[in-house]
């Protein structure tokens, strides 16, 4: 069986390890860990990369950008 985790490292705690422990109970488990690259995530898609990278490029080339009331902040 493969379980995969995600969570942020802050979120580990004596619960998180009882779940680990109760289902995978009187069995030999591997831990792996590496820290998650949010880019390569949201760039993963190619809907998801598409839209990013048309919104980079909208930002560099001063296009399409909103800006809210700044009355609202204040």
């Amino acid at each position: 069986m493969q379980t995969v985790y995600q969570l942020n490292a802050d979120d580990l705690n004596e619960d998180f390890l009882e779940g680990l422990k109760t289902t995978f109970k009187h069995k030999e488990i591997e831990i792996v860990v590496y820290e998650r690259d949010e880019t390569a995530y949201l760039l993963a898609t190619p809907a998801n990369r598409s839209r990013l990278l048309e919104a980079i490029a909208d930002v560099e080339q001063d296009r399409n950008i909103v800006v809210p009331d700044q009355d609202q902040f204040q």
